[in-house]
Formats: C-alpha cells, structure tokens, sequence
C-alpha cells in the first residue's frame, strides 16, 4: 500500500512519496561511501524478517508529529505524511515499490495489470483480486477507479484536489470483461501510469464533492486492509487501529497500532522512557544521539527519496517579483544551512540541485546554475535594481519594509535553527526575516496550504514517480488562483508543457532527459528552493521488524511485529 504524490512533512519523514520516472523505474547509486553504520548509505532499513520470526500479537506504539484532520489523501488537505502513515494500514493501492524502485503488483488487490495496447491509444488493464473488499463488505471493483478518475481528473473544481496528474490524461475507465476487470484509456500517453489509483478511496466517497471534501474529515469511514480503524482520542491525540480479521491477505501480526500525536520535540522524550517503540528522529543531531544511546533501541537509517527545502509564496505581495525572489535565493547559504542541519546525523553534506531526482538517482543533474551560487553581492545588486533601497539595516519601498514571515512548526527545533541561520544572511542583504512560529497540527492546513507565508521550510517525501508525483507543486494555475499543491504560487505554461512532455515519455532515458529539461525551467521561478537530500532516520525498540527507514520500500503492515 502507497501513494502516487509527494508528501509533505514538517519535520519527520513519515512514509512517502516523490520520484522515479516516465514508467521507469530509477535505481539510486546505493552503496556510497561515506555515512551508515557500515559506511555505506542503505536503500531501506527495517531490520527485514520472515513473518515466522515475527511474534504473533502486541501493540505497537508509534509517535507521530500532526493529528491530521482530513483523511482523504487526494485532497489537497490530506497529502500529509503522518496521513499516510497511518493510512497505508488501511488502504489499497495497486501497486508496491521495493527498496530499488522497482514495482509489482500488489497481489492482495490487483493479480495483473499492463499495458494492453499503446496504438491508437494508450490502454491498460487492470485484473482485480475477487477477494477484496471495503470494510462494509461491498467487494471492489472497476466502479471504485472509474470513481476516482472521476474526482480527480480536475474538471469539476468543487473537488479540492491535491493534484490531477495523469487522470487528466485518462478518457475512459470502464468495465472490462467483469466487474473485476477495469479498462483505462487513455486520451494522452502518460508513462507513470502505476502511479495512479493509490490510495484507492470507495466509490462513495468520490461521488460527490461533498463526500470527497468532507466525509473523511476527521472519520475514516471506511478500509480495506489488515487493519481497519479502531477510534480517535482527540484529548490524548491517539489514533487507534486493530488486526481486521475480514482481511483475506496474511493476517497482520500485532493486534494494535496506536499512533500518537506530539510536537516533534516531545517524541523522543517519549522514545527515551519506553513508552513509544518508534518515532522518525528526522534531521535532529541531538534526537539522533539521544535515540541511539537509548537502551534496547536502534536509530534505523536510509537514503530516502526525501528532501528538505524552503517554499517561496510568489502570491505574497513582498515575493510577486520573480528578480526579488531570485535574489533573496542568492543571499541564502544553502551549504551552511545543510551542515548545520546535518552535523552529527553521519551522514554526507551535498546540496541538492535538482527538483525532480535526488542525489542517489539516476537521472540526477545539477540544474541550479549560477541560481544555486550563495552569491550576497549579486542579490543586492538585484534587489537595488528591483526598487528595494536600503534605510538602515532594512530595505524599503513605496514606504514598506521588506519584512518577510518565515512560518515554522512549533516543536520542530530544526526549522527555527534554519529560520535563524536565514534571518543572519538575509539580514546582511538588508531584508529582515521574522521567524512565526505556529502549532504543528495547523501548520500546513492554515499556513502552508491557504498560503499564509513568505518562506516556510520542511520536507517532501517522494515515490518512484518523479516528475508525476511532483507536478502539482510546479504546475500553474489555469484560473490563475487555484494552486492546488503548488504551495509557492508560481508556475508557467511552458513549466507545463516541459512537464507534461516528461510525463508522457513512455521511454525511461527519454523521460529522464525531458524531466531534467523541465527542471531547468523550474530553477528561475524560485518556487521552491532544494537543500539537501535527507536521510531518513528512525528509531526504534532493537526487536521491532520489518518497519523503519524504508527508502523507496512500501511497508507490508501485516508483517511488522517484534521479534520472538
């Protein structure tokens, strides 16, 4: 079980979501020097186990960092990361990807899917396990796809969608030769078509706007997985899910998953005094030392498809100018901020100059340019140009300081040690930065999301679909004012089409090179500034398996467990 977009986190890397390409699979240049325990950097890191390894019963107790809201992942409010994490019990998805990107049917909900024709268009058919069914006992069938197609392929915008990548590019799904067959067509190629349909959502749900913007607030009304949902504690920030003996896969090992909601500096405590058995550390050195010397713990570590970056809200008065957004960007010492954020985590310090592909991944090029170059005497120059004069410490025009609200979750130490790292250099360019600080469970729903910002940093948490899991955060807005995803409000037709070219690539290297074209687009808007690739670091009890940093790897639910 997984999702097809990028996922934003504040702080921690949760489950998932960015990169791989045009419906190839990438494969990452695992095994560098340089960082983990055995001096390489891992694909995944889940102390891997054969289910006969793995006791039968427990409850496990799993710190997570927002009490999300909205469930309903597809919309624009629920593709958070701790949604997912919580969720992927609970939802089917077509397909898996292993620590190498590489992706297979999940046989628990489909047996076979390919594609069936490539002329004159584009089919693929999709054979579902008669098995399966939601937790109201309907089975699921090609009525469910055709449902989300439906709500998702963008034309209705009373469905507040996260993104509309691919099923736009979809002209039918219909019935095949049952109700467990389903039969796309598509109306343009579109590569990354495995990432579709995930998370699946029932029917229902899709229907109507209403049901899709409102029947997952704060309910999980419906699963179909080997957990089901067992209840919220809005006062202890708990949310409970139980073994779902319904489930006709392998019947999942523990007999509980509670997850728990804390500001992330409240975790590792927690972690500390063995009252959660996993938490993701993130970018923390001191969380890093102190889950480590914890006893009978372990810090699990990955290289994941994970980046940290700054977003630049191009709709907020201060920002519109695209030449002052670019010469705020050169007054930024990304490399100081990466080996500050990345000091003793054990892991190498590289600054990311790509968009789309990390580091790891085939396909990575540096597309930053000169527009990657720390360089604070060219970003006065630019600002003077842009009528921004200095008076005294800060520049001023029309009367107006040039004062920008950097917006962090509270909690997360991280964030503010980078609000404040960027409030010293961007004061020695003459703009003052003033570091908001807000509640982590309103920080993307009434800051991020409605674009209540200037700058504001965190994660994106990706999959093997780079350029279709992050379109919708570079995609434009046709009306001009629905940005969807796109949390910097900035974009171009030609983005788009450069995009979209990549997108429809069904030749892996061909995709590569038109997703790093459209990247090169990209790095002048100044939507959002890369950092670093992060590593995922997460702890854990020593006999807790088959969970941990899982890299490009979808965790089976139904074999974590602790170790007999």
């Amino acid at each position: 079980m997984k999702a097809s977009r990028l996922v934003v986190a504040a702080a921690m890397a949760g489950s998932l979501c960015l990169t791989g390409c045009g419906g190839g699979t990438n494969r990452g240049t695992m095994g560098r020097e340089g960082a983990g325990d055995e001096g390489t950097i891992r694909a995944f890191d889940i102390n891997q186990q054969p289910r006969d390894k793995v006791k039968d019963g427990g409850i496990l107790r799993w710190g997570i960092n927002e009490f999300p809201t909205q469930w309903n992942r597809n919309h624009v409010d629920g593709n958070l990361a701790m949604a997912a994490v919580v969720s992927n019990a609970l939802l089917p998805s077509p397909f898996v990807s292993n620590e190498k990107a590489d992706i297979s049917v999940d046989s628990n909900y489909v047996l076979d899917a390919k594609v069936t024709e490539q002329r004159p268009k584009q089919v693929v058919t999709y054979t579902l396990n008669p098995k399966a069914k939601w937790s109201d006992g309907k089975p699921i069938t090609w009525a469910d796809y055709q449902a989300q197609w439906q709500a998702l392929n963008g034309r209705d915008p009373a469905f507040h969608i996260v993104s509309s990548t691919g099923y736009q590019d979809i002209e039918k799904v219909a019935r095949g030769k049952d109700d467990h067959e389903v039969v796309v067509t598509f109306a343009r190629p579109f590569g990354d078509w495995q990432a579709l349909f995930g998370p699946l959502l029932p029917a229902a749900t899709n229907r109507t706007p209403d049901a899709f913007n409102n029947a997952w607030l704060n309910k999980i009304p419906a699963s179909a997985g080997p957990f089901k949902f067992g209840g919220f504690d809005q006062t202890a920030k708990t949310i409970t899910l139980a073994r779902d003996d319904s489930w006709w896969g392998n019947r999942a090992k523990l007999d509980k998953i509670i997850y728990r909601a804390s500001e992330q500096d409240s975790l590792i405590g927690a972690f500390s005094n063995s009252e959660l058995d996993i938490i993701d550390v993130g970018p923390s050195a001191p969380d890093y030392a102190r889950a480590k010397s914890t006893s009978g713990a372990q810090v699990r570590q990955a290289a994941g498809p994970d980046f940290r970056h700054f977003t630049f809200n191009g709709s907020s008065e201060l920002l519109s100018d695209r030449n002052v957004r670019q010469a705020i960007q050169l007054g930024i010492n990304r490399q100081a901020i990466a080996e500050s954020d990345l000091q003793g985590l054990n892991w190498p310090i590289a600054l990311l100059n790509n968009h789309f592909f990390m580091n790891t991944q085939e396909g990575y090029q540096d597309n930053a340019g000169s527009l990657g170059v720390y360089n604070p005497a060219k970003a006065r120059q630019m600002l003077d140009a842009a009528g921004w004069k200095l008076n005294g410490p800060v520049r001023y025009k029309n009367g107006k300081p040039l004062d920008l609200r950097f917006v962090v979750p509270s909690g997360v130490q991280i964030s503010k040690a980078e609000g404040e790292l960027a409030q010293s250099m961007l004061g020695q360019i003459g703009v003052k930065l003033s570091i908001k600080s807000v509640p982590s469970d309103d920080f993307f729903t009434k800051y991020v999301i409605p674009g209540n910002f200037d700058i504001t940093p965190f994660a994106y948490i990706g999959t093997p679909y780079p350029i279709s899991s992050s379109y919708g955060i570079y995609a434009n807005a046709a009306d001009g004012k629905t940005w969807n995803a796109n949390f910097g409000r900035t974009g171009s037709a030609a983005i788009d089409e450069a995009m979209s070219r990549a997108g429809q690539s069904l030749d892996p290297a061909q995709a590569r090179i038109l997703t790093n074209a459209a990247d090169q687009l990209i790095w002048p808007e100044v939507n959002v500034l890369p950092l670093y690739q992060r590593p995922q670091n997460v702890a854990t009890k020593q006999t807790l398996a088959n969970v941990g940093a899982r890299g490009f790897y979808d965790l089976h639910y139904e074999d974590i467990g602790f170790m007999r």
